[in-house]
């Protein structure tokens, strides 16, 4: 069985048998050849580095650089697909065992608020993805986008988080899986994993159920992204049924009186859960990244992205009151909430009924993540700013198989060690980040055309997204920092001020060509507002991983990634302008041949 592969980020292809790996499929670049050629682009990093900051990809490069992947993913997706997949990604751990977490220690039955203030945020992010999925129907989602508007580099950072956020999630959720597989089988929620003594805190709790998990997840993954819709849809619709036998009998047994206090920990319990919770609804952006495989994106990925999000939205909601309502707050199990709750108002039985829905929840959640995860890396890798082994898609299933393997053995190694509260922080960072830079980017997108847009118009977009920053972050340490609301009287306005300037004194550059983000500036400001702001209630530690992650991954890009996304781009960029010499020489020759002679 044969593929090609590109090599040194130009066109052409050479023929390579797909069980073999050499040199040129992880740094067939120009900069890698030889040593000598490594130490002068070495020396040149600061000049590569202000190329890549500055240099803009275009919507067709990002649909050209699918050759790179030698074989085409299959279009086989429908909105049907799409809204499952979006309920089937989300829908999962974080309901199932945040809930429980956030109810008993930061918001009480507060809680509620917390899944619709996160929902809110998550709302307003599909949003902004949708436009970009439609216009740019590429498997390389946020990162595709963010390499259109504002570069290369910023686009790399987002896709280190992205990676992280993905391969985090997964773990989160492996994990959980083995809560309620332990409470199904009728023990504790820590019965099946291994204490390790000699390990930190944390990290000690050694969960071999999950890898086995993974394994089996990354063999549907790879087979075919339709047959894991399938299963996906089948999965999906028994985990509703199972939410809705979980809602309509936990309000059964329903005590109003465990809804007093109604929120003991006050707005600021509320919204520290919100940030945490936010893990609930990552999973959507998945979605996005299979527009390269729907029949017709345009209609399809607004459906099934907004849709899916809105039934999410309001079930978590459902779910947070319906577990509130049966156990008091102070008595919730924070590993297996809703299994434990039945099993307090006297339904045994019913524990296992919402212990196998979890599991059939969590494993479409694990799926579909597979499934985004692997396309994220896919595109990133046609990029050449991660090894080009990374985009082979392989021939027959239409799949990427090594970019799934990939992502999901780093998955199962965090799994293995890492404590669920530990990841769901530094998963709630990565994401807001994200979500705060697609929504900056649609910004962009709108107000800014290279060649087009005139100075004064562009300097004061920058002016104006500068203020939109400056003031959210503002609102957001204001308030980790300070109990009081003099603050808010100064940085709310300046937000408002500088949307209205976007919205009036900025012209629209672009309009969307089939589909389009309504109320802009207003809806992205408003996104980017958000997210900054429940990043301002999460915890330190959590601050300082993501600081670590940042920096490991600004050390890989100044080593590789900007030298082979330099070279790939450059060599590109020299085939394009051939191209367009051949194609006026062909057309010459064409018009000379039709002229009649004298």
């Amino acid at each position: 069985m044969g593929t090609e592969v590109t090599g040194g980020g130009s066109s052409g292809l050479t023929r390579r048998r797909a069980c073999t790996c050499s040199k040129d499929d992880f740094l067939p670049e120009e900069s890698f050849k030889s040593w000598g050629n490594y130490v002068n682009a070495l020396k040149e990093t600061p000049t590569r580095l202000v190329d890549r900051v500055f240099t803009r990809s275009s919507v067709q490069e990002e649909l050209d650089v699918k050759a790179r992947s030698n074989n085409e993913m299959k279009k086989t997706l429908t909105w049907w697909d799409l809204m499952w997949f979006g309920m089937g990604a989300v829908i999962g751990a974080g309901i199932f065992v945040l809930t429980g977490l956030e109810a008993r220690e930061a918001a009480g039955p507060a809680v509620v608020l917390s899944y619709a203030v996160s929902g809110v945020s998550a709302l307003l992010s599909v949003f902004c993805y949708t436009e970009f999925a439609v216009e740019i129907p590429v498997a390389g989602g946020s990162f595709a986008y963010l390499r259109v508007e504002l570069g290369d580099f910023v686009a790399f950072i987002a896709a280190g988080n992205i990676l992280l956020e993905y391969i985090i999630g997964g773990a989160a959720v492996a994990r959980a899986w083995t809560s309620y597989f332990a409470t199904l089988c009728n023990h504790k929620p820590a019965d099946f994993r291994i204490h390790a003594h000699s390990l930190p805190e944390g990290y000690n709790q050694l969960d071999p159920i999950a890898i086995a998990v993974i394994i089996a997840v990354c063999i549907l993954a790879v087979m075919s992204t339709k047959g894991s819709s399938r299963l996906n849809y089948v999965a999906s619709v028994i985990h509703i049924i199972v939410i809705v036998f979980i809602i309509v009998c936990g309000l059964i047994n329903a005590d109003t009186k465990n809804y007093t206090p109604f929120s003991p920990y006050g707005p600021r319990g509320v919204f520290k859960a919100s940030a945490v919770l936010f893990f609930a609804y990552v999973g959507f952006d998945a979605v996005s990244t299979l527009a390269e495989e729907t029949k017709n994106p345009a209609r399809d990925i607004p459906i099934g992205l907004v849709g899916s999000m809105t039934i999410t939205t309001i079930v978590y909601c459902l779910l947070a009151v319906t577990l509130c309502l049966m156990t008091p707050y102070q008595s919730i199990d924070v590993d297996a909430p809703f299994s434990r709750a039945f099993e307090m108002v006297g339904w045994s039985w019913a524990q296992y009924v919402v212990a196998a829905g979890a599991l059939k929840g969590m494993t479409s959640v694990l799926l579909v993540g597979a499934v985004g995860q692997a396309r994220y890396l896919t595109h990133i890798a046609r990029t050449h700013m991660m090894p080009p082994w990374f985009a082979k898609v392989h021939p027959k299933t239409g799949t990427p198989i090594n970019a799934t393997i990939c992502m999901l053995s780093a998955t199962a190694i965090i799994a293995f060690f890492t404590k669920l509260a530990i990841l769901s922080d530094l998963l709630s960072i990565s994401t807001l980040f994200i979500f705060m830079l697609v929504a900056l980017a649609l910004i962009v997108r709108r107000h800014y055309v290279s060649g087009e847009t005139s100075d004064e118009n562009r300097n004061k977009l920058i002016v104006f997204i500068a203020l939109i920053l400056i003031s959210s972050a503002a609102t957001s340490a204001y308030w980790a920092i300070s109990t009081g609301w003099i603050g808010y009287c100064i940085t709310v306005p300046v937000w408002v001020v500088a949307t209205a300037g976007l919205a009036f004194l900025v012209p629209k550059a672009r309009e969307p060509k089939l589909w389009g983000v309504p109320l802009v500036p207003w809806l992205p400001s408003a996104s980017i507002a958000i997210n900054m702001f429940l990043l301002g209630s999460i915890d330190k530690d959590s601050f300082i991983r993501f600081g670590i992650w940042t920096f490991i991954l600004l050390v890989y890009y100044f080593i590789v990634g900007l030298h082979a996304s330099y070279d790939t781009a450059k060599a590109t960029h020299v085939t394009a302008i051939e191209d367009g010499a051949f194609r006026k020489v062909e057309e010459g020759n064409q018009a000379s041949s039709t002229t009649p002679t004298e």
